[in-house]
């Protein structure tokens, strides 16, 4: 039997950057635990949107699923990530993966082995992040004795996000967590996300993980669903593995919410949590 997972509600990049501060505020307001964030091109910047919505607020954890790794130099990610850690220490929750490829191809930054960069990526990452100096010379990553001068007094655990095998398992042998897209859709199946699981596991042992190890499952509904139907999606999928499931409001068309459903699935998702 698993524990129940924690709630939290997604904000993606449909709305104007200026709403983002308020509709932060009353989901903290009503008692969610975690908000969780997207950098979807060509949207909202999710380090500045993370740290300005930290600021705005005193108590829910902020998740950013996910950074798109060929847009960024690892230097500049670890910076980032530091710094909204030392100013928010145990508030922030970052995810790192490959990025919708069409979009990374718009930007001029597809790489041809997504799977190489992403590994590169997350290993100097994480030695950045422990405060260490790093040189490398990859394919992908190349540093010449990089070391933060202010690395994170408490590092954050480092989420990988993925789909297909292969990057799950990548998630699980070099990640302290995974980021599970699924269906963002009403009904998203739970037997998905436990096929997911026991890769990302499975990979894991093969390296000696051990101890606690968060899998964010996102999954969408309707953002006029009673508590229960909430109730019963979560439960599902805290069953098939996940940790943690953020929710995204959707419309009757079954697209995300703009406007006030968001608060609605807020305060729902809030009082599940009591």
């Amino acid at each position: 039997m698993h524990a129940a997972p924690t709630l939290g509600l997604i904000l993606p990049p449909d709305q104007a950057p200026e709403r983002f501060v308020g509709t932060a505020r009353a989901t903290e307001d009503a008692g969610v635990d975690e908000l969780w964030l997207w950098e979807d091109c060509f949207g909202q910047s999710g380090t500045s949107t993370a740290a300005a919505v930290l600021a705005a607020t005193s108590r829910i954890r902020v998740g950013l699923g996910l950074m798109p790794v060929p847009l960024r130099n690892v230097a500049l990610t670890a910076m980032e990530i530091a710094t909204i850690a030392r100013m928010f220490p145990g508030r922030f929750l970052p995810g790192i993966g490959h990025g919708v490829l069409e979009w990374m191809a718009q930007a001029g930054v597809r790489a041809a082995s997504p799977l190489t960069l992403l590994s590169e990526h997350a290993t100097a990452l994480r030695t950045l992040l422990a405060g260490d100096e790093l040189s490398v010379d990859g394919r992908y990553v190349r540093l010449d004795r990089v070391r933060l001068r202010w690395p994170p007094e408490e590092v954050p655990p480092l989420l990988i996000g993925g789909g297909r095998p292969k990057t799950l398992a990548l998630a699980g042998e070099l990640g302290d967590g995974v980021i599970l897209a699924g269906e963002l859709t009403p009904g998203a199946a739970a037997d998905v996300t436990r096929a997911a699981v026991r890769t990302v596991l499975d990979a894991r042992a093969t390296v000696g993980g051990e101890g606690a190890f968060p899998v964010v499952q996102f999954a969408g509904v309707r953002s006029d669903a009673s508590a229960d139907e909430v109730a019963e999606l979560v439960a599902s999928l805290g069953d098939a593995g996940a940790t943690s499931v953020p929710l995204l409001a959707l419309d009757a068309d079954g697209e995300p919410e703009r406007g006030d459903g968001i608060v609605r699935l807020a305060t729902t998702i809030g009082a599940l949590g009591r």
